[in-house]
């Protein structure tokens, strides 16, 4: 059976130390796709709150059951590659834009930033709403979010 993490993502994610297998990210627990941009000023405001509660949230009993994947609405490689600079977590490559498109249209984004949490074994959706989370559960208590 093919694993549905890698494909909605590919083989490989970006991630501050090289390159991530998609299939490593297939465990219990929950993965986040950041739809985001640095041209975009709503998304420069929300990038710093998410960036703290990601890492609070990853020194948690349950954060290694949660990663997010940046996926970019940037215009070019070098202006993701320096937004992404300021970000914990990992990249869809930039030069898949075709998936970029893909995940856009799976989970019904419409503008960004956007924050999809899903289940990181299945793909299946759990919010679209994500970006809620992260200020009305600063502890992440109510992980997974089902």
């Amino acid at each position: 059976m093919a694993d549905p993490i890698v494909a909605l993502l590919g083989d490989k994610v970006q991630g501050k130390d090289g390159e991530v297998q998609v299939s490593s990210l297939r465990k219990e627990g929950v993965l986040g796709l950041y739809f985001s941009a640095h041209w975009c000023p709503p998304c420069r405001r929300f990038t710093p709150q998410l960036a703290e509660w990601y890492g609070k949230f990853k020194k948690t009993s349950n954060g290694d059951k949660f990663e997010i994947v940046f996926v970019s609405s940037d215009r070019s490689e070098e202006d993701c590659e320096g937004y992404y600079k300021d970000m914990p977590w990992l990249v869809l490559p930039f030069s898949l834009r075709a998936k970029k498109e893909e995940l856009g249209e799976k989970y019904q984004v419409s503008g960004i930033p956007t924050l999809v949490f899903i289940d990181s074994q299945t793909g299946d959706e759990i919010t679209t709403k994500a970006r809620a989370i992260v200020g009305e559960d600063p502890e992440g208590t109510k992980f997974p979010w089902k």
